[in-house]
């Protein structure tokens, strides 16, 4: 992949890093987005090693599976709306915003962990 191209997707996490700045639990969500972009970063310039890699994606995927019961307690509510404001009556709209959050950032980062794999 081209430098330009990689840092797109570094710009957009670092901007959903800074966006969780307001969030109840931010620590985890701004590290954990700050780490997808510095991947994406240091794979422009060809200074980010495998092991990094496959490390992050290994975590997003681990988080979106013990995040998964709240998209399946989503689609058992019949999908309610997930734009709208939080209610604390709703809670499964946090949980099914926090399940997609870490589906982008896996989808995001499986490819470059695949990406030194030989044919």
């Amino acid at each position: 992949m081209k430098k330009p191209v990689l840092l797109v997707p570094a710009a957009i996490f670092t901007v959903f890093a800074y966006l969780q700045l307001n969030d109840p639990d931010p620590v985890h969500w701004t590290l954990g987005y700050l780490a997808v972009a510095v991947s994406f970063v240091l794979t422009a310039f060809g200074r980010c090693p495998p092991w990094w890699r496959w490390a992050v994606t290994a975590v997003f995927g681990a988080w979106l599976l013990l995040a998964s019961p709240g998209i399946v307690h989503w689609v058992q509510q019949d999908y309610p709306d997930i734009t709208g404001e939080m209610k604390a009556s709703m809670p499964v709209i946090e949980d099914a915003r926090e399940f997609l959050g870490l589906l982008i950032a896996f989808c995001a980062m499986l490819p470059l962990a695949l990406a030194d794999r030989k044919p």
